[in-house]
């Protein structure tokens, strides 16, 4: 028959198992912002380019044009 106590003591272990990660968010934190920031990057290249912008200049023009 297993005792209370020693089942407390092993509920009580499981828990705190993977508790000691300290550091662990700000390191996500800090990868995740440097890949937001890179990815920022590589969509104002993307939209800065010459064939975007024609391409977005087109599309609004022709929006402004349309006839109701």
């Amino acid at each position: 028959m297993v005792r209370s106590g020693t089942v407390r003591w092993w509920w009580a272990r499981l828990r705190t198992i993977g508790a000691d990660d300290r550091g662990m968010t700000t390191a996500e934190y800090a990868v995740g912002t440097l890949a937001a920031c890179a990815l920022a990057a590589v969509l104002y290249k993307v939209v800065t380019s010459g064939p975007v912008q024609a391409l977005l200049r087109s599309v609004i023009e022709r929006a402004i044009n349309v006839q109701f």
